[in-house]
């Protein structure tokens, strides 16, 4: 691997794997985060998801494959650069949002003392006073790990149900956070949620586990693209298929996602045109359908079957 391509990569993981009970939580994942990406982890509870972050933040040991962090797998060193929120937060109960924070900062040997004031701010806190943290809201105690994980000022964030308990005001202010923190300071982070949908609002790149197993990634891009409305057709020849749309039906809105497969974006009220127009130029139809559906139901698709895209109505 060139260098450029491993400072392109903030995690990169070879067959990374987990075995509890013989049995494996997470098996052969292989999985890339871009720097600079915001990358959802999505899969039902029990797929693996905490099991891998916890692998990749220190927090338990592979039983086999690889990981990498900015391109090193000098991970002791590597991982002082990241912040992490995985499952419960860890907080002293019996302490104050500034005394928990105060707590870390000295374990990190962090000199800068208004940095306890800046995340209280940065993460709505500044306002909790005396309050002891085990008289938190479930909210509050996110914000509160969200701060924790911020502390030492990480160039990659590593966050488990970051918005887990809060309200619709919450999860606006937690969303616009973590938008700011990539946009503006430039931090990679890898998250799950549950919340499909509000998820989708700032990821940019996905990756969906299933029983374990990385089933697939894709962008942000490529997930517009597959939840649009379009006619799907599977083909001898995509590429004389393509001709024949473009010269004869003057169809320019379609791709070529793989070699026998294309997608066509306009004109779905013609599919039946577009099939015989297609078969008399002698190509042969293997499968055509439309296709395309609401975010939510295309990820559950993914998480429960495992399938690039749900197959719609026959054409």
């Amino acid at each position: 691997m060139r260098k450029g391509e491993a400072e392109e990569y903030v995690l990169r993981t070879e067959g990374l794997t987990k075995r509890y009970g013989g049995r494996p939580a997470v098996n052969g994942v292989s999985l890339h985060v871009k720097k600079g990406a915001v990358y959802g982890l999505i899969g039902k509870n029990g797929a693996g998801k905490t099991t891998f972050m916890k692998m990749v933040a220190g927090l338990a040991r592979p039983d086999g494959g690889q990981i990498e962090l900015f391109g090193s797998r000098d991970l002791e060193r590597q991982r002082v650069r990241m912040g992490t929120l995985i499952e419960a937060p860890g907080l002293y109960k019996g302490m104050t949002a500034r005394e928990n924070l105060e707590v870390v900062r000295r374990a990190y040997g962090i000199t800068e003392r208004d940095c306890i004031e800046k995340m209280l701010v940065l993460t709505g806190l500044e306002h909790t006073g005396k309050k002891k943290a085990g008289a938190f809201s479930m909210g509050m105690k996110q914000r509160l790990g969200l701060a924790v994980a911020l502390l030492g000022n990480p160039d990659f964030l590593i966050l488990d149900e970051p918005i887990n308990g809060l309200d619709p005001e919450g999860i606006h202010q937690m969303r616009e956070l973590l938008l700011k923190l990539n946009r503006e300071r430039n931090v990679t982070i890898l998250l799950s949620s549950h919340i499909l949908g509000e998820l989708s609002r700032i990821a940019t790149a996905y990756g969906i586990i299933r029983e374990g197993e990385l089933a697939e990634e894709f962008d942000a891009k490529e997930l517009e693209v597959r939840c649009r409305r379009c006619q799907r057709l599977t083909v001898d020849n995509a590429e004389r298929a393509a001709a024949v749309l473009e010269e004869q039906l003057h169809i320019r809105e379609y791709d070529v996602p793989e070699a026998s497969v294309i997608r066509i974006f306009e004109h779905l009220e013609d599919s039946v045109e577009i099939n015989r127009r297609l078969t008399l130029a002698g190509i042969e139809i293997r499968e055509s359908y439309l296709a395309g559906q609401d975010l939510e139901s295309y990820f559950m698709s993914l998480m429960n079957e495992g399938k690039q895209e749900r197959r719609g109505e026959g054409v």
